[in-house]
């Protein structure tokens, strides 16, 4: 028995469930199947052109009203050459669309820039320290002073492309992540600036550890553990010998203390632990769990957030911790979600100021994916995300269409505070 029935345009009614048998392109809503909320995409629907459209009893609330007899056929030839009201508000909308991908075009390479002076700062660390320290100092400021100028600030996901900066993009997401705390949280001016320095340099210890430790995807033996565990104390050290101000080389040594007393070097324990510490410790761990060496053991954004908050909240600080979920949204940017009408996507941008309502890339089979629809949250009443979903459970060319790269990155327009921006 066929699960979709055919009725005709008359019948429609407000609850019955519909697919549109049109390109995405002909119509102009933002799905192709979805449940009639009001009169208005009645008479949208009705002004289509279209003689019957499918239904779905199993998803619908009501029956479709009963069918007129003695219907007179209304003549279609008006109908072709003056769909304008449904042909403008598609048209509307990929306009849209195609912003919001020169915003996200943009935004990624200035992500990648950003991570190559990173690069640049990190190779050149002991041969021109006071210049290299200059720079950095200049890097985060011109962060800073865009992030804290926008009066809304939109953090966009980058499914990460491999190459030789990938090992400075943890990073660049640590300091991006703290900034943001640090913005919602209002601290202090004089402030954010030690800690996007500290967020920078939190892992600046690594040199001094083997590379083998470093990138081992098995884990660690108690003497390796321990040799890594200094990699604290050594950036601690490494700061201070490059004469960094007392506040970074904070950070860089309390980086992997835990609230509840058992991180290290120093088991030290709530508020010992000082503020822009309890920041970065909370942004570093986000990145670890949704970035680890062995990609394998990779959580979806989601899970990351959702295990700091239920099984490890009391390593933290809960009210910044807070105040991450909070900024982050439900289905923080890297998400892959599930629309009431059974559409997938991934989320790839969340507005602090909305973060119930994110901007989704969805799949489509029959959209190529540098085409693919972005659908805003926050403009489309029927874009309604049901929950999130694991990468494992989704057919894995849906997963490639929507996430083709491993890693997640964090950024925000650097190019336009104050201005519009998508999310």
């Amino acid at each position: 028995m066929q699960d979709d029935l055919n009725i005709t345009m008359d019948q429609l009614r407000v609850g019955l469930y519909i697919h549109l048998d049109l390109k995405w392109f002909d119509h102009p809503f933002s799905f192709s199947h979805f449940k009639i909320k009001n009169e208005a995409q009645i008479k949208t629907l009705q002004s289509l052109g279209l003689k019957s459209i499918r239904y779905d009893p199993a998803l619908s609330d009501v029956n479709p009203l009963p069918k007129k007899t003695q219907q007179v056929e209304q003549p279609q030839v008006a109908a072709k050459p003056d769909i304008s009201p449904a042909l403008a508000a598609k048209l509307a909308l990929v306009e849209r669309i195609q912003q919001q991908r020169e915003v996200a075009a943009r935004i990624e390479n200035a992500f990648i820039d950003t991570a190559k002076t990173i690069h640049g700062i990190e190779k050149s660390l002991f041969t021109m320290p006071a210049e290299t320290v200059r720079k950095a100092g200049q890097l985060v400021d011109q962060i800073v002073d865009s992030l804290l100028c926008a009066p809304e600030l939109a953090i966009h996901v980058m499914i990460g492309k491999a190459g030789a900066e990938e090992m400075y993009y943890h990073s660049l997401n640590v300091t991006m992540l703290s900034l943001m705390m640090a913005r919602d949280i209002q601290l202090p001016q004089e402030l954010v600036g030690s800690l996007g320095i500290g967020a920078l340099f939190h892992d600046i210890g690594h040199k001094e550890i083997p590379t083998k430790i470093l990138m081992k995807k098995e884990p660690l033996n108690q003497a390796e553990r321990h040799l890594f565990e200094m990699h604290c104390q050594y950036g601690a050290d490494i700061g201070q010998r490059l004469g960094l101000a007392p506040a970074v080389v904070t950070i860089i040594r309390e980086h992997h203390e835990w609230f509840d007393g058992t991180g290290y070097p120093n088991k030290l324990k709530g508020e010992a632990i000082g503020l822009l510490s309890r920041i970065v410790v909370i942004a570093n761990h986000y990145d670890e769990l949704c970035n680890p060496v062995n990609i394998n053991d990779a959580l979806t954004p989601h899970e990351a957030l959702s295990t700091m908050f239920a099984k490890l909240r009391n390593k933290f600080d809960q009210k910044l911790l807070q105040v991450f979920i909070r900024c982050l949204g439900v289905y923080p940017p890297g998400t892959i979600v599930q629309f009431s009408n059974g559409v997938i996507g991934m989320v790839v941008t969340v507005n602090t100021a909305k973060p119930m309502k994110p901007l989704v890339l969805i799949y489509d089979a029959d959209i190529p994916r540098d085409e693919a629809i972005l659908v805003d949250t926050a403009c489309e009443a029927d874009a309604n995300i049901a929950k999130a979903i694991r990468p494992a459970q989704v057919p894995r060319e849906i997963y490639n269409y929507l996430s083709p790269r491993k890693r997640v990155n964090y950024y925000f327009d650097p190019n336009t505070p104050g201005q519009e921006r998508a999310g």
